[in-house]
C-alpha cells in the first residue's frame, strides 16, 4: 500500500514564498497533541496540527490578500500579518500555535505553504512582503 502525502514517510516538498530555501512538512496526528511538523535543515518546528483549518477559517472570514509577515519567536510580528495572528491571544489556540518553546515562530514562512500545496489558500511568490488569500 503506497504512503499517503504529507506523512512522516512520505512528507510535502515545499519551498518558502520567495522560493529561496526548500523545507518538508507532514502532519503527525498521533502527536498529543496533534502536530504540523516542519523540517528545515536540521532545524524540526513543530505547530498545532488544527493551525492548518484554523488559519483557513480566519483568511476566509477575513477575505482579503493577508501580509505574512515571518518573524521568529525572540522578535515582535509585524501587526496585522498571518504571523501575528499565529501568535494572538484571540485565535481558537489562545496564543501560539508553535508547540516547541524558542522555535515557535516562523508561522508566517512555513504553514501558509502547506496550506497552499492543500489547495486551500493562493500564496504570493515575491523576493519579499508575500500575502496569501483564502481559496
Amino acid at each position: 500500500m503506497a504512503n499517503k502525502e504529507g506523512t512522516k514517510e512520505s512528507p510535502w516538498q515545499l519551498k518558502t514564498p520567495p522560493g529561496s530555501s526548500e523545507f518538508t512538512a507532514y502532519k503527525d496526528e498521533a502527536a498529543n497533541p496533534p502536530a504540523l511538523i516542519v523540517q528545515v535543515g536540521s532545524t524540526q518546528l513543530k505547530y498545532h496540527l488544527r493551525c492548518i483549518e484554523d488559519l483557513h477559517a480566519m483568511l476566509k472570514a477575513h477575505g482579503e490578500w493577508m501580509l505574512l509577515g515571518s518573524a521568529d519567536e525572540q522578535k515582535p510580528a509585524a501587526e496585522g500579518t498571518v504571523e501575528a495572528w499565529g501568535r494572538a491571544a484571540d485565535n481558537p489556540v489562545g496564543g501560539w500555535y508553535g508547540l516547541k518553546k524558542g522555535y515557535r515562530g516562523r508561522f508566517g514562512m512555513y504553514v501558509p505553504m502547506v496550506l497552499e500545496k492543500l489547495g486551500l489558500a493562493e500564496v504570493e511568490h515575491n523576493p519579499r512582503n508575500n500575502r496569501m488569500r483564502a481559496i
